[in-house]
C-alpha cells in the first residue's frame, strides 16, 4: 500500500469512489460531481490516496484550506473514505495522519471535518486520534445554480 498525491489521471476511478461514499453516507443522490467536473475544478481538488500494490485506489482524503477568524489558518478534512473490503487495516489511520501531517507543514492551526452522528465507529476512531467531536454547531448548506 502507498500513498500520494491526487493526480488528474485518477479522476475516473476516483469519481466511483465518491459515489460509493455517498451511498454509504445514505445520500447517493447527493452526489452530482463528474470526471467532466473535476477537470475543469481540479486546481481546488487535494487530496491523497491509497494504492494498492495492482495500482487500485482503496482509500483516498479530500482536503482544503480555509480560515477561521477565532483560529486562523487551518486545513479543512472534506471526506475521508476506504473502501469496505480494505477496512480494518490501518489504511484510514495512514490517510489521515498524513492529513495531519500536511496541516502542519503548511503551519495550519487546526484540522477540521465532520463525521455523521450514526458513524459510531468513526467517532470512535477520530476521539482515539484525540480529537473533540461535539454537537454544537449543524450544518448550513446552500446549494448555488451556476
Amino acid at each position: 500500500m502507498t500513498l500520494r498525491e491526487i493526480n488528474e489521471n485518477d479522476f475516473a476511478e476516483l469519481i466511483c469512489l465518491f459515489q460509493e461514499f455517498a451511498a454509504f453516507e445514505k445520500l447517493p443522490d447527493k452526489m452530482t460531481n463528474s470526471v467532466k467536473q473535476m477537470m475543469e475544478e481540479k486546481e481546488y481538488l487535494k487530496g491523497f490516496l491509497a494504492v494498492s500494490d495492482s495500482d487500485k485506489i482503496v482509500g483516498y482524503v479530500t482536503y482544503f484550506f480555509a480560515y477561521y477568524t477565532w483560529i486562523g489558518k487551518s486545513l479543512y478534512m472534506d471526506d475521508l473514505y476506504v473502501k469496505k473490503d480494505f477496512r480494518g487495516q490501518g489504511i484510514g489511520t495512514k490517510l489521515i495522519k498524513k492529513v495531519i501531517d500536511h496541516a502542519k507543514s503548511e503551519k495550519c492551526r487546526k484540522l477540521r471535518w465532520q463525521v455523521s452522528e450514526w458513524n459510531k465507529p468513526a467517532i470512535d476512531f477520530y476521539k482515539s486520534l484525540g480529537a473533540t467531536v461535539d454537537s454544537v454547531e449543524s450544518n448550513c448548506d446552500l446549494t448555488l445554480t451556476i
